[in-house]
């Protein structure tokens, strides 16, 4: 392949680098991520989870976890904080009777205090001190987060000097910070996996859809490191990187 006509793949993926919820059915076979993690956090999540609780998915994304716990409505929350996503969770969760609300920010969740027996996030953001403010005693917090050394093998590639965007987010400072909240550890873990790309293209889409971890990437920008990223593939037939992510379960003390 040419210079020209990988510019112009680029340039193309770039361009509809846009996504619903959490959808990355664009990229399905061009790229892998290990889910071989030492947890689950469906099993997990399930393991606490009762009919009768109480409960709140903060930053649902599109809302499809939460369906299909299948959690009774009138005892199941959302918020999200997207504003594209929001409008989606409306379609889908507030007919069906689920409690949604916007918010952006988890350290001002628009719930009282002592609202939830449980609250879930996946990858979403959070706050200790609040999770705990609107916890019943005993209440359970789950989640599986995405942390700070997540990628950053494959962002050092096209923008190497772009610094760690949430240096905070490990398994050691976190599970301190919810300890320091008033929550006791019931399960913690942390892992890396690997994750690989099998075309430039969808390198380039990813990178625009985690904006956050590429900041300031763009086709232009960096075109002379996807240059040397095509140069990856012709030679072993993959970019290669590593995912960090960990998991807690924490019960808000009596």
């Amino acid at each position: 392949m040419n210079e020209k006509e990988l510019y112009k793949i680029c340039k193309d993926e770039e361009s509809i680098a846009h996504i619903k919820g959490w959808d990355f059915s664009h990229l399905h076979g061009r790229y892998s991520e290990e889910d071989d993690l030492p947890w689950d956090y469906d099993k997990i999540v399930r393991s606490y989870l009762k009919p009768d609780m109480r409960l709140l998915d903060y930053d649902t994304g599109g809302g499809e976890y939460l369906l299909s716990l299948c959690h009774p409505y009138e005892n199941t929350a959302a918020t999200e904080g997207y504003p594209p996503n929001f409008e989606l969770c409306k379609s889908r969760l507030i007919p069906l009777g689920i409690d949604l609300r916007f918010c952006k920010n988890a350290a001002e969740i628009p719930f009282d205090d002592g609202s939830f027996d449980m609250v879930i996030n996946r990858h979403g953001d959070f706050d200790a001190k609040e999770a705990y403010r609107i916890l019943k005693p005993g209440g359970v917090f789950v989640t599986e987060q995405v942390g700070s050394d997540n990628d950053r093998d494959l962002v050092k590639k096209v923008l190497p000097d772009a610094e760690i965007p949430f240096p905070d987010l490990n398994l050691l400072i976190q599970a301190k910070g919810f300890e320091k909240a008033g929550f006791k550890i019931l399960q913690a873990d942390e892992a890396y996996r690997p994750i690989e790309f099998y075309d430039v293209g969808a390198f380039v889409w990813f990178a625009r859809i985690i904006e956050w971890e590429f900041p300031g990437f763009s086709v232009d920008n960096c075109f002379g490191k996807l240059l040397l990223l095509q140069a990856e593939i012709e030679n072993t037939g993959k970019i290669s990187g590593t995912i960090h992510r960990y998991m807690i379960a924490a019960k808000k003390r009596t």
